[in-house]
């Protein structure tokens, strides 16, 4: 329970630093993320880290090759 609070929290301030997702949208996928991720082997944990940093890099290495305007 405690658990999902936390994730619902954490969901809830990551919210704010996207444009899709609104504040209850994002306490609510935070909340479903505990026991999913709870449920995971560490291979899958491993791997989703994985795409997840590759992810940001593919996102920060089109923002330097997007010219200034």
């Amino acid at each position: 329970m405690i658990g999902k609070l936390i994730g619902a929290f954490a969901g809830a301030q990551a919210s704010k630093h996207t444009r899709s997702i609104g504040g209850t949208g994002g306490a609510v996928l935070g909340a479903l993320a505990v026991p999913i991720i709870g449920r995971m082997r560490l291979p899958a944990l491993l791997a989703l880290g994985a795409g997840a940093y590759a992810a940001k890099k593919l996102g920060e290495k089109g923002k330097k090759a997007a010219p200034a305007e």
